[in-house]
Order: C-alpha cells, then sequence, then structure tokens
C-alpha cells in the first residue's frame, strides 16, 4: 500500500510507575532521517529506538519524542539509617534522665533529625525500562503508520486520475499524428504545383521528401514507451513497499518521452496536448515528492 512521507501518531502509557508520552512525526526527505528528544536517562535506548523505527520506515525526516513523567518516584529509594536513628533516640533519652523529663519521642521527630532519612537514585532495569518505552513507542508508530498510509492512499487515487488523463491524451495525439504525413504530402504537392505551374511534378521527389518528414516527425515508439510507462506506473502503485523512488524514475522517463513527441510533432494541435501532459506530470511530481 502506498504510504506518504508525512504523519503523525502519539501514545500514552503508564508502566511501572512511569508514565511514557511517545510522539512520532515526519516530514520528506529522500532518506531515513532520524532524531530524537528524550530524558538523558533515556539515551542508552536511543540507537533501539532508532532500528524500531526504521523497520517499519524507510523514507522520510523522522523524530521521536518521549516524555517520562513521574520518574525520580519510580528511579527513586528512601534509605533509613536505623542505627543514627538509634543514637539519637539514645540521647534523647539520655538527656531526659539527666534533666528527669519524661520522653515524649515520635517517629516523625526522630525522621526529621539529618540524615535519618536518605534518597538515592535506583539501580535502573534497563531491559525493562526499553521494553515499556518501546510498548509505548511502538503503538504511537502504529498510528503513524495509519495516518501515512491514509494520506497515502488520497496520493494513490490523485495520481491515477492523471495518469488516465494523460493516457487519454496520449491516444489524441496518436490519432492526430496518423494524418500528418498524408497532409504534409498534400500541402508540398500542392506548394510545388504553385510555383512550377505547367511544369511537371516529380512524384518521386515528393514520395522521398514525405519519407524524410515521416522519419523526422514519427513519434509511434515514444507513445508506445509512454503507454509502457503508465502501465507500469499503475502496477508500481499497488505493491505494497516503498515506492517513492520507483514512481521518481518513471516520472523522469514519462517526461523524456513527452518532450521527445512535442520536439518531434511539429503539429500545433500535438504540441498543445503534450503542453496539456507536462502539465500532468509536474503535478504528479509534486504527489510522489510526498511518497515513501
Amino acid at each position: 500500500m502506498v504510504s506518504s512521507m508525512t504523519g503523525y501518531g502519539r501514545a500514552d502509557m503508564s508502566l511501572h510507575g512511569r508514565n511514557i508520552i511517545a510522539e512520532i512525526r515526519s516530514v520528506n526527505s529522500r532518506y531515513f532521517e532520524y532524531s530524537s528528544r528524550m530524558p538523558r536517562n533515556c539515551m542508552f535506548m536511543d540507537e533501539k529506538l532508532k532500528r524500531l523505527l526504521n523497520a517499519k520506515i524507510s523514507r522520510g525526516k523522522v523524530e521521536l519524542s518521549l516524555t517520562i513523567q513521574s520518574v525520580e518516584s519510580a528511579d527513586t529509594v528512601v534509605e533509613v539509617n536505623t542505627g543514627l536513628a538509634q543514637s539519637y533516640l539514645d540521647a534523647l533519652k539520655e538527656i531526659a534522665a539527666t534533666l528527669e523529663l519524661p520522653v515524649h519521642v515520635t517517629v516523625n521527630e526522630i525522621a526529621r533529625f539529618p540524615d535519618v532519612l536518605s534518597t538515592k537514585r535506583a539501580e535502573i532495569d534497563e531491559e525493562q525500562f526499553y521494553a515499556d518505552v518501546a510498548t509505548v513507542c511502538e503503538q504511537a508508530l502504529e498510528r503513524f503508520c495509519a495516518m501515512r498510509r491514509t494520506e497515502g492512499q488520497r496520493l494513490k487515487e490523485d495520481v491515477l486520475t492523471r495518469l488516465l488523463l494523460i493516457e487519454t491524451t496520449a491516444k489524441e495525439i496518436e490519432q492526430q499524428s496518423e494524418g500528418r504525413v498524408k497532409a504534409h504530402t498534400d500541402k508540398l504537392y500542392q506548394r510545388l504545383q504553385e510555383v512550377l505551374k505547367d511544369t511537371s511534378i516529380d512524384e518521386a521527389r515528393i514520395l522521398t521528401e514525405a519519407a524524410i518528414f515521416a522519419d523526422k516527425t514519427a513519434i509511434d515508439e515514444e507513445t508506445v514507451r509512454l503507454h509502457s510507462h503508465i502501465s507500469q506506473y499503475r502496477e508500481i502503485l499497488e505493491l505494497n513497499e516503498p515506492v517513492g523512488r520507483k514512481l521518481d524514475f518513471l516520472t523522469q522517463e514519462l517526461n523524456r518521452e513527452t518532450n521527445t513527441i512535442g520536439s518531434k510533432a511539429q503539429d500545433l494541435e500535438i504540441t498543445k496536448r503534450v503542453v496539456q501532459i507536462k502539465a500532468e506530470i509536474e503535478k504528479i511530481r509534486e504527489q510522489i515528492q510526498n511518497i515513501e
């Protein structure tokens, strides 16, 4: 199925204490170009995520944006210095005994003393962390690809419509071309009659000139190739793979044959139709620049 190179996909999931948001967007590019924006503690997985995207995206300037919320609570642990807490309590009891005061100490009060509670970053299970991020990215990628396929279908329909117009116009050119040699021969014969008047006309020379004209202006090969390229275009549009580069090459071939027809035709009506075909080819070229 034809896919556009532009698209957007977003996914948001909460996994293992982390709220993970992945956004994927892309614009046109001749090749696969990857860039990312993510928290520093996710950088170890950047290359893996690039390969994950590249497996489904062959062309386009792709940006992956990751937002990880609640990372601190998930990746930070609280440590209790029990020995220090006991020392604080013993000290308080000693003061109470010395001053003959009752001891009224709560856990909250002990916890407020310096260094009784401390925090430190927990060891991250990188495999689990990557698996969670990859799960979210895959969901975003699925939505991203679905959007590109939808846009690609629209591009395909537009290109097929323009190919039909080119094909129809090419057939008109073929019909217009059929009578050109006879018309040229008749015109040449009439001019010679006017110039030579009563003098006899060399029929062989007339036929020779007509043959030369026919050889110089023959466009049969070009129109046959034009129809062949159109047929190939339709076949390629049905392939279930990236087709942008193939279509780009065929578009150049369509334009080449059309230019040749225009330069050889030497007929005003054919020239008008050639201009119409070139206009449609240019519109197709603009469309396929968006196709992966």
